[in-house]
């Protein structure tokens, strides 16, 4: 499985989902499963609340499995305060760029999990991610983005 790489804030989010999941979900749903089966009189076949009860059991034990997937190859992002000062664009980097007349815009360069462009979060993976990698303030990047290609100049790295 290859390195998943997260912050310390998204490492402790998705271990609170885990925790949830695990101590709070799960008997949920087995709650829900257990009055489905009481309340289908052993017709389970066509029961369609027996079967939504099932489907959202899988979707948690699923989620369950991915989660300790993530956690087990977890790779800690140092913030700036605890590594070098790198003048390029690496994993945990906040970069602001700008795309012509409009405003700057700030993200912060993200492993795949914790990937969230609202909240200014942008896996390394994703095309502007991918775009900025290695590259210096001042520089300009095209991107390659599957709404069409476009520029940009990276404006600052912290």
């Amino acid at each position: 499985m290859a390195t998943e790489y997260l912050t310390k804030e998204g490492f402790e989010k998705l271990q609170g989902e885990l925790d949830m999941l695990r101590n709070v979900r799960r008997k949920e749903v087995a709650e829900r499963l257990r009055e489905a089966a009481e309340n289908s009189l052993g017709e389970f076949v066509e029961d369609p609340e027996f079967e939504a009860a099932k489907n959202e059991q899988s979707f948690v034990e699923g989620r369950i499995k991915e989660l300790d997937i993530i956690l087990a190859n977890a790779q800690l992002i140092e913030d700036k305060k605890g590594r070098k000062k790198s003048d390029v664009v690496e994993i945990g980097s906040k970069v602001t760029i700008k795309e012509g007349r409009k405003k700057e815009e700030e993200y912060r360069i993200v492993g795949a999990a914790e990937a969230n462009p609202r909240e200014g979060l942008v896996s390394h993976e994703s095309p502007i991610g991918r775009a900025v990698m290695g590259k210096k303030e001042g520089d300009k990047v095209d991107i390659e983005a599957p709404s069409g290609a476009f520029s940009v100049r990276i404006v600052k790295v912290s």
